[in-house]
């Protein structure tokens, strides 16, 4: 029997998101966000503050974005501008650059705390992947994306890593534009039309359809799936061991 990974004939590379796709830390990240923006929140407006929305806002404003551009959008969904700060800025500056900061201050606490899991299902497809002979990267906006798949104990199983660290560097922006994942894509020698992009954000859908990558497959861990379609998934899974199959 040979195993398919239920993708187009023509995809010769796999380029995988990171939080939420391959690792259960997605739910980290919002829940840092959160705590993030609700202390400033509540400073700025007082006790009746309108808190952050760890679903409707996470999914809208921040996830998939490089951290600051995830600060501005959502910032700029309630009226407010700030400084923008600098890379240095400490976690206690309300600045762009300062809530991120503290932001991912509040999210590498959380990984020491809890630890990083990856989600079996996409561990099995990246083998799966491998064993087919596709190329494969992980295009991600997070700084600590090296750390997190060492963490989860998949750091080798990808020839490639674009990443926050990687994006800042080479001047790259990030979702959703498509230039992390045409990135990717280049490194491992293949065509957009070559490559399928698997992203659970609606700003890595948007990536993958403006990037006319061959095939854009969304990861639904949240019910979202019909939004996942609305920004550009060709399809939509609740877990990547969904799409293997068997043939004689």
């Amino acid at each position: 029997m040979t195993t398919t990974l239920g993708l187009p004939e023509p995809v010769r590379a796999c380029l995988f998101d990171l939080d939420g796709v391959l690792t259960q830390t997605a739910t980290v990240h919002a829940a840092a966000w959160k705590e993030t923006f609700d202390a400033f929140l509540a400073r700025r407006d007082g006790p009746g503050f309108r808190p952050f929305d760890a679903v409707a806002d996470y999914d809208e404003y921040v996830d998939g974005r490089p951290r600051a551009d995830g600060v501005r959008s959502f910032l700029a969904s309630r009226g407010i501008s700030l400084p923008e700060g600098g890379d240095d800025d400490p976690p206690e500056n309300d600045t762009v650059h300062g809530i991120g900061n503290r932001k991912n201050a509040l999210v590498l606490q959380k990984i020491k705390e809890m630890g990083v899991d990856a989600y079996p299902g996409s561990v099995r497809y990246v083998h799966a992947a491998r064993d087919a002979g596709l190329r494969r990267a992980v295009v991600s906006s997070s700084a600590n994306c090296h750390d997190v798949l060492i963490a989860a104990g998949i750091d080798d199983l990808f020839e490639v890593r674009i990443d926050g660290v990687v994006a800042a560097e080479r001047h790259l922006p990030g979702k959703p534009r498509p230039d992390t994942f045409l990135a990717a894509a280049r490194e491992l020698g293949v065509a957009p039309a070559e490559a399928a992009v698997f992203e659970d954000a609606l700003a890595g859908m948007e990536a993958g359809r403006s990037g006319n990558f061959g095939f854009v497959v969304g990861v639904d861990r949240v019910g979202q799936a019909d939004a996942l379609r609305r920004h550009g998934a060709d399809t939509v899974v609740q877990d990547l061991a969904e799409l293997l199959g068997e043939t004689a």
